[in-house]
């Protein structure tokens, strides 16, 4: 007869990165002769990247710095103490303690991302005192508030007096990079699908630039499925929930979790015990290989035995004695009151009767008694000790003992011991290394499928391609089709296996009969929006009047909300917002005494409140009778 082979059991360990601090980097002559050289800023909500736009240096082609967009500062700590990014070997410990710049995917928090600036700076090597001399290419949210851009270039010109700025979305710079790499005609529509850390986006782009009237946004990211693991694993493994941390979670996302092309079909097949047992992965947690009480061997268990009933006869040893010292101290109080009977000193007698709360002589002789009985019975014992000290154990064990005394230093498992050992009975096996094991099966697909139906994790809105139907829904048919022969996935959670083979099956359910589509996946998704702005800045220099660039004279004319449109930046539309004029004190009524029959005229002169006016002031003439 056959056998058939066990399957392979997949058992994983978590690595439990701690990242090393970054270093700091010295500043290139040639990064400001003969013109200062760009910094390249994309400013994440996960994670962010900086670097030098520099066209000659291999070496900086890529960001130089890559760190967590998180800062770690006790309460009443100096700014001085605050850590950043990579300066926080572990976030577990500090968790409570971190705080981000970001809310969902817009920068709110200008406290923090000054100190992420300063990071960033100092870093790089800039040591030039009040100012940053170099053009600085940031990346920001799609349809960035005004107000938020604006605290942003208020704190770039007047705080670091940078001389360019120039804003871009990241996953539009990102497209922007892998279309310029097609051969031989980059396409300049298409529909872009972003997913990063809080939130997803749907970008579409006409003859390249972004539609912002029907961009999109889903509320539903790699933060939110990393809760959703972390929730489903600790009701799971409810003894294992100190293990079970958020940075663990997401280093389960990123290395094991995978994206079904067809949920409910993948969902059937994990039924089957044979594909559970080939595609489960076990973590594996740290433990202790100490062997449990129950597993020692006869001969440690009878020398325990000796150890635990010597240690009880020091401690009745040493119990008798103090009990004699105590019984004996109170004999001779006791005898010396007596004494004062004797010696007729009746006041001092009643008195000390009083205090030791007697009320009588004859009590107190019973009481003397008794104690002489007892120290007399104590000194028998110590002086028999020596000699049967197990009988005088087992008398001294069997009468009640006091609180405190030496029950508590016994071993749990010593009257185990005691009792008579059953040989022939089986023990169970404890597997401990099973044990400290998390198997992670269906969560694999679980988690990263809330990109696509919310609804999971509780989320009353449409996933991510019902909200794709629904934006195409908004063009015409040939706009449809040129948008969506060019869809683009880009973002950190965009990286899941199966992801573009879901999409494809969605878009081929969602499209007409015979239609044409096609599906590209970034490079390098977390990173290419990094390349693509440094692309763009080495495309575009800086300039009074290159496309793209805020000046600092921009900023003081044209206000800190300006922006200066480029291929991958929002799009700009400015807002008068007016300003609420402070009201003036009310004025103390004029009250005027006037008699029967009389008229009085009353004049009031106002001045114009409109700054906008030509100064001249108004006579308004009221007449009252």
């Amino acid at each position: 007869m056959a056998t058939q082979d066990a399957p392979v059991c997949q058992i994983f360990s978590f690595h439990d990165t701690k990242t090393p601090p970054d270093p700091f980097f010295g500043l290139a002559p040639e990064f400001l002769n003969p013109t200062p050289v760009p910094i390249v800023i994309d400013n994440g909500s996960f994670q962010t990247r900086a670097g030098w736009a520099a066209p000659s240096a291999a070496e900086l082609s890529s960001p130089q710095l890559q760190f967590r967009s998180v800062a770690a500062r006790s309460r009443g700590a100096a700014r001085s103490e605050t850590q950043i990014g990579n300066d926080i070997p572990n976030l577990e410990p500090l968790r409570w303690l971190l705080k981000s710049q970001f809310d969902r995917n817009v920068v709110v928090n200008f406290e923090i991302q000054e100190l992420i600036f300063d990071y960033i700076f100092t870093h790089l090597g800039i040591n030039s005192e009040g100012s940053v001399k170099h053009p600085i290419v940031l990346t920001e949210a799609p349809c960035n508030p005004l107000h938020c851009r604006q605290m942003m270039s208020e704190l770039l010109f007047e705080c670091y007096s940078v001389p360019y700025v120039s804003y871009g979305v990241d996953c539009l710079y990102s497209f922007y990079h892998n279309n310029n790499q097609r051969k031989p005609q980059p396409a300049h529509t298409g529909i872009v699908l972003s997913s990063g850390y809080h939130c997803s986006h749907i970008l579409p782009v006409i003859d390249g630039r972004l539609d912002a009237v029907n961009c999109k946004r889903v509320n539903v990211a790699g933060s939110q499925a990393a809760s959703y693991l972390q929730r489903l694993l600790q009701l799971k493994y409810p003894g294992h929930l100190s293990s079970i941390t958020l940075s663990r979670m997401e280093e389960l996302l990123h290395e094991h979790s995978y994206t079904a092309a067809d949920y409910h079909e993948e969902m059937e097949k994990w039924r089957s015990p044979e594909f559970y047992e080939q595609e489960v992965h076990r973590m594996q947690l740290s433990f202790s290989g100490k062997l449990p009480s129950g597993c020692v061997t006869a001969e440690e268990r009878q020398e325990r035995r000796a150890q635990q009933l010597r240690r009880l006869q020091e401690i009745n040893a040493r119990r008798r004695e103090e009990r004699l010292q105590q019984d004996q101290e109170r004999l001779d109080r006791l005898l010396a009151v007596q004494e004062l009977w004797e010696d007729g000193l009746l006041d001092q007698f009643h008195r000390s009767l009083v205090e030791l709360n007697m009320d009588s002589a004859e009590e107190l002789q019973s009481y003397i008694k008794k104690l002489q009985l007892a120290v007399e019975q104590g000194r028998q014992k110590l002086l028999h000790s020596d000699g049967a000290e197990g009988k005088t154990d087992v008398l001294e064990f069997e009468q009640p003992m006091d609180e405190g005394d030496g029950m508590a230093l016994m071993d749990s498992d010593f009257f185990e011991d005691m009792l008579p050992q059953k040989s022939n009975m089986a023990q169970p096996s404890f597997n401990m290394a099973e044990y400290h094991q998390l198997f992670v099966g269906t969560e694999r697909l679980r988690c990263p499928e809330i990109l696509f139906q919310p609804s999971l994790i509780g989320e009353e809105q449409m996933g991510l391609m019902e909200t794709l139907q629904y934006v195409l829904g908004r063009y015409t048919p040939e706009q449809q089709e040129a948008l969506v022969s060019n869809v683009f996935l880009t973002g950190g959670n965009m990286q899941y296996p199966g992801m573009k083979q879901r999409i494809e099956r969605e878009l081929l359910a969602m499209r007409p009969f015979q239609s044409h589509f096609k599906v590209t996946m970034a490079s390098r998704p977390a990173l290419d929006a990094w390349y693509g702005a440094r692309d763009w800045a080495l495309e575009h220099p800086p300039g009074e009047a290159s496309e793209g660039w805020i000046s600092r004279q921009d900023y003081e004319e044209k206000g800190g909300e300006y922006l200066s449109e480029h291929c991958a930046s929002n799009l700009f539309i400015p807002m008068k917002i007016a300003k609420p004029v402070p009201a003036r004190p009310a004025e103390p009524p004029v009250t005027a005494q006037m008699s029967t029959g009389t008229s009085a005229a009353i004049t009031t002169v106002t001045s114009s409140l409109d700054p906008s006016s030509s100064g001249l002031s108004t006579d308004v003439t009221m007449v009252t009778s």
